[in-house]
This record gives C-alpha cells, sequence and structure tokens, in this order.
C-alpha cells in the first residue's frame, strides 16, 4: 500500500513538472513574430522585402521601414502577414462576433435552411 502512494506522488510531481514547463513555453511563444520590411519594396510573388531592424527602430531611415507581423519567410523577403500587431491570445479564433464566414459550434447548427 505505501509502495502505491509512493508511485503516485511521483508521478503528480512529474505531471505538475510537465505542466509549468508547456505554461512556459506558452509565454515564451506569446509575442508575435514580426519583422522590419521596407513598405515600398512590395512584389506580387514575393511579398515585401526584408530590411534591418534598425530601420524599423529610426525615423531617418533611407527606406519606408515598418514592423510586418506573421507571414511566410521565403530568402530575404516575407509575405502573408499584416502591419497590424495581433492583440495577445489572438490566436484562438477571436470572438464570437467576428463574421468570418466560419462556422463554429456543437451540435445542431439550426441557422442554416434546408432548401433546396
Amino acid at each position: 500500500m505505501a509502495d502505491t502512494r509512493r508511485r503516485l506522488r511521483s508521478g503528480t510531481v512529474v505531471l505538475g513538472g510537465v505542466g509549468l514547463l508547456a505554461a512556459a513555453l506558452t509565454a515564451c511563444s506569446s509575442e508575435p513574430d514580426k519583422r522590419c520590411v521596407d513598405r515600398g519594396s512590395y512584389n506580387l510573388a514575393k511579398g515585401y522585402k526584408v530590411v534591418s531592424d534598425k530601420n524599423c527602430k529610426t525615423t531617418k531611415a533611407a527606406v519606408n521601414a515598418d514592423w510586418y507581423y506573421g507571414g511566410k519567410k521565403k530568402g530575404s523577403w516575407v509575405d502573408g502577414g499584416s502591419f497590424t500587431k495581433p492583440r495577445k491570445g489572438s490566436g484562438s479564433g477571436g470572438s464570437s462576433s467576428d463574421h468570418d464566414g466560419v462556422h463554429r459550434g456543437g451540435f445542431g447548427g439550426g441557422h442554416h435552411g434546408s432548401g433546396g
């Protein structure tokens, strides 16, 4: 009986440690992925040209630079992101008032007609 209790306690410690590690990793990744880009460099096939971060930190930059959030980087170009900084926790789907055409929910979905 004492053996069983000892195993349960050690299992709880391991599970608790895993939970703390997961929370720490989540907190570290909450900062959005951002890159400094030249706003005037947009190319339909490539996106925006990535430039040195110092261009976004000064008003005396030689290019029209701004922070670009998200997107996919391909070489020295990035596309598919936004110049708008995401809100904290925005990766979870947003609020229920968003009208993005995607319907989420449980059973029933009584909002759709059954016309034919």
